[in-house]
């Protein structure tokens, strides 16, 4: 992993796995903080994510805020320090009657460094091209001694800190952000104020510090093993310039207007242990328990709440989310030989999870709705300002509380090979959950057929499910984002609160309870190996997922369409609608369910040649993935949303996100070359096209072009443990296509929400690494 240009372990899957995407979004939200990536066209929560073969704990931070992946809360592999990886094992394949829950478009294995007598250190630099901004230095350090004549322990440390990369513009001369003065002359201070001060659209500042060990110890008949994770990070988010002029900027705060920022810190830990050995009659058994937790502090700085007037606190505790999961689980497996009839593989299981997700309340100045009016002689004199911190109000008492449940699991699989040529396999799962996703019997077939020795043939058709994770049922919060909601072309400012699906407001809007998505997964490929230097695989799949959840349509007071009645608008409604079920005037609500059928098919090809000549080594790597998302399926809307007429419980945005916003294909070439001391790894990236769909308007729909993009990275040893390398990402500052002019009144929106290779351009850095 320390191979190569990216930076984070996420940002290396982006190449070296051809199905996976990260794109990135511009902008603030905790969409932004986790790196959200997904394989074969699916949300992140639908990969398994392993530590050696130990389920990995999900994040706190659901992405609530961005239209892609929205609701999925997966790992988090930047919670893992990457100087600890020793290799990284991919299932490109359905694997829920193996792994359990969440496996439905594979699994990622991170196995950890062991070796006793390993040890490295790397110290990285550099910032963007354009701007001098983003300036990044990271650490990497990890070392292994022996413990007596039987164990090891490997401990390993991460450092991260990124500047802000913003490529925002000041905002527009003709945009005034004072008041006007008595008889409609500009405010002087038009030309005086810093317009730079728009909401960040890049990248935000951000600092970590992880740490992880890796221990064993072999006694006479067994092994106790035991491996953890703990990391800090603290990232800060700039939202939207509040100008003088607008409602909620009070003069005697702020006379020249204010930008909230939101700073979240988090502390994420996770500790395994457990035995494994092996009996007198060959069964090998592993028995094991884990405890992983996220927790996050939110805290809004910088910022006010206007309905609490002048008197209103600047700094506010937003509060906390904790997500925690327990695992213990008993792994028994036998190879057996058989007479004349090949050898068989037996393995069951059986494991116990405890999942816990928690919110707590934020300051009561963050949520609460004062009764200030704006006095005589100002702007908006004697109207109601609008509650709670701006830009993120704090978690109310009603968003508060903790939901937990249980799950019980059992799985049996045999894999049969009656010959040298031919394996057969197959597993059954028995899944068991004591809230509304119930149970479930999944199952998976598969084989593989050697035709040649240089030909090999493998198919599988499996079922699997996902249970609805906590923070969808539970997650609550407010934020505000401009958005397009009746397709004018025009963003406005709006407050958007994530609602619970058990709350009085989403049920008032045709909520249900959350129900475990179902899938089918249909595989089949070949292995070439014509050449003992050349490797090719191919791979062709279709999965078919029921009861997808997804988030709904926005429904806002700010809609001025009409509605069912052709008197008054659907914001109107709406309005009157979440006020009498409890909620303040003004804002927006959306909720999770399970609103669609999908169906992905796709196809992944991988290819390695290694060569060995005068000229040094070579090693050769392609990629290409093409992958293809419909939509099969959509719920007919809840009787609560068809008596406002004109509103779809799942708009047409909100399908673009999940079939038309990912590329809809991917190449990546890459070539390492290495002679005596020099070292150089190229690389280029193919983002196929992708599109944008507007809520409500088919004129404002659009494509985005294909891009390539190039990596390089040129090392220079000078000595047998220290190298030095200098490189770029995005060797030639590709910036995504510009499909609107910057917008005056934030001085950003000139990209699409999403890009999958940034908007920041290129960087360049430089890095030493020591190995001993």
């Amino acid at each position: 992993m320390q191979q190569g240009s990216s930076t984070g372990i996420y940002g290396s899957f982006r190449y070296l796995i051809p199905s996976f995407n990260l794109p990135t979004r511009g902008g603030g939200g905790t969409a932004s903080i986790i790196a959200s990536g997904g394989m074969r066209g699916l949300n992140p929560d639908h990969t398994l994510v392993l530590v050696n073969g130990k389920r990995r704990h999900k994040t706190a931070l659901i992405n609530s805020v961005s239209s892609l992946y929205n609701g999925a809360a997966g790992a988090d592999f930047n919670m893992l320090p990457s100087s600890a990886i020793s290799r990284v094992e991919v299932l490109r394949d359905g694997a829920a009657a193996q792994y359990g829950s969440d496996a439905i478009a594979g699994v990622i294995n991170i196995i950890l460094k062991d070796d006793p007598d390993d040890g490295d250190l790397s110290i990285s630099a550099g910032q963007n091209f354009d701007r001098n901004d983003g300036e990044f230095f990271t650490v990497s350090a990890g070392n292994g001694i022996s413990i007596g004549q039987s164990g090891s322990l490997n401990l390993f440390y991460n450092f991260m800190s990124r500047e802000e990369s913003n490529r925002a513009v000041p905002i527009s001369d003709r945009v005034n952000l004072y008041p006007l003065l008595e008889g409609g002359a500009r405010d002087p201070r038009e030309a005086t104020i810093d317009r730079m001060i728009t909401q960040n659209y890049g990248a935000f500042p951000q600092i970590s510090h992880i740490f992880g060990g890796n221990f064993s110890y072999d006694f006479a008949d067994m092994e106790f093993y035991s491996f953890g994770t703990y990391g800090f990070r603290k990232s800060e988010l700039n939202w939207s310039f509040r100008a003088p002029n607008r409602i909620v900027s009070l003069p005697e705060v702020y006379p020249d207007g204010f930008r909230p920022r939101l700073v979240i810190e988090e502390d994420d830990f996770e500790l395994v242990a457990g035995f494994r050995g092996e009996s007198a009659n060959g069964w090998a058994w592993d028995i094991s328990s884990g405890f992983g937790t996220d927790i996050t502090e939110w805290e809004n700085t910088n910022g006010l709440n206007a309905s609490l007037g002048p008197s209103s606190p600047t700094q506010f505790n937003i509060g906390h989310l904790i997500s925690s999961e327990w695992v213990n689980a008993l792994d028994v497996t036998k190879l057996q030989e058989l007479y004349r009839a090949g050898t068989i593989q037996v393995s069951f299981g059986l494991q116990h999870r405890l999942e816990r997700y928690e919110i707590e309340e934020g300051e009561e100045a963050s949520w609460i709705a004062g009764d200030y009016v704006r006095p005589e002689g100002q702007p908006f004199a004697g109207e109601l300002l609008p509650p709670g911190a701006q830009a993120t109000p704090g978690f109310r008492p009603d968003d508060s509380g903790a939901i937990r449940r249980t799950n019980l699991s059992a799985y049996g699989e045999l894999g049969w090979s009656p010959s040298e040529n031919l394996f057969l396999n197959a597993a059954l799962r028995y899944e068991d959950f004591d809230d509304a996703a119930g149970d479930e019997i999944i199952y998976k077939a598969g084989g593989r057929y050697a035709v040649t020795d240089w030909l090999a043939l493998r198919g599988s058709f499996n079922t699997g499910f996902r249970a609805p994770s906590l923070a969808q049922q539970a997650y609550a919060s407010t934020t505000s984002q401009f958005r397009d909601l009746d397709g004018d072309g025009e963003a406005e400012l709006l407050l958007l609160k994530n609602l619970p699906v058990n709350s009085v407001a989403a049920r008032a809007l045709g909520a249900s309870p959350l129900k475990p998505e179902a899938s089918r997964n249909t595989s089949f490929g070949f292995a070439l190996t014509p050449h003992s230097n050349l490797s090719v695989t191919v791979d062709a799949y279709q999965i078919d997922l029921d009861d997808r959840i997804v988030v709904t349509s926005t429904f806002s007071p700010l809609d001025t369409r009409l509605s069912a009645d052709g008197i008054t608008t659907i914001g109107d409604q709406i309005q009157a609608l979440l006020v009498a079920n409890e909620l303040s005037p003004g804002i927006s609500g959306q909720y999770y369910t399970n609103a669609i059928d999908t169906r992905t098919r796709g196809l992944d090809i991988v290819a390695t040649y290694r060569a060995h000549t005068e000229y040094g080594s070579f090693r050769f790597i392609g990629g290409f993935n093409r992958n293809e998302t419909d939509i099969r399926g959509i719920v007919e809307n809840p009787p609560e949303l068809e008596a406002l007429g004109g509103i779809d419980i799942f708009d047409r945005s909100k399908r673009a996100a999940l079939t038309d916003t990912i590329p809809d294909s991917k190449i990546s070439l890459g070539v390492g070359w290495e002679y005596g001391p020099f070292k150089t790894n190229f690389r280029t990236t193919r983002f196929g096209r992708y599109m944008v769909r507007n809520a409500t308007n088919p004129d404002e729909d659009y494509d985005v072009d294909p891009e390539w993009i190039a990596d390089l990275e040129i090392g220079y040893a000078l000595s047998e443990n220290f190298t030095v390398y200098a490189g770029a990402n995005n060797l030639l500052n590709t910036y995504p296509e510009q499909i609107n002019e910057p917008s005056e009144i934030n001085g950003s929106n000139m990209y699409n929400t999403f890009a999958p290779f940034g908007f920041t351009g290129g960087n360049w850095f430089v890095r030493g690494a020591f190995h001993w």
